[in-house]
């Protein structure tokens, strides 16, 4: 339910009816087109790939623990997912600078490269898909689209603490 008074989306089945299935087709695109931006072959990367490599450029070089809870899933997940992008030359795996038994993750020049080049197809994409609107309704889908997704994140980590229950409105 709404914390607002306006309880319009609680009481109409057929806007949530056609949310969840507006939701579920755009992440099947995304799925099938990955985001891809212009020019396909230079902006595939594997979604995981993506947050990964995105998180190590925005925070900075970490451990596989703090990537991990960084991005809300489980450590033995990160190594797998990481484990490819070591292979490819993406991410470089180094001793910590404190303890020299830890390894830390950092997104090498080769994977910065890629990373910027995706992201540089990725925004041509998006200013190609929205390029009829205006900068109020680029603003106003981006900034429903975060809540949105804070939304489903908060939702995800109650249900995932021991003995949680899931509350009834997500404050994000």
């Amino acid at each position: 339910m709404p914390t607002t008074p306006d309880m319009t989306t609680a009481s109409d089945p057929g806007l949530l009816d056609s949310l969840q299935h507006q939701v579920a087709v755009f992440a099947r695109r995304a799925e099938q087109t990955r985001l891809g931006g212009v020019g396909q072959v230079r902006n595939s990367m594997d979604r995981a790939a993506y947050l990964l490599l995105n998180r190590l450029d925005k925070e900075g070089p970490m451990g596989v623990k703090a990537l991990a809870a960084s991005m809300g899933i489980d450590s033995s997940t990160v190594t797998r997912q990481v484990a490819p992008l070591v292979d490819t030359g993406l991410v470089k795996r180094t001793s910590h600078p404190e303890d020299g038994r830890a390894v830390v993750l950092q997104l090498s020049p080769r994977g910065q490269a890629r990373l910027d080049e995706v992201r540089s197809s990725r925004r041509e994409l998006m200013a190609e898909l929205t390029q009829d609107w205006g900068p109020a309704e680029r603003e106003s889908f981006c900034a429903l689209l975060t809540r949105f997704n804070s939304a489903l994140s908060a939702r995800q980590t109650s249900q995932s603490a021991p003995g949680a229950e899931v509350p009834a409105t997500p404050e994000s």
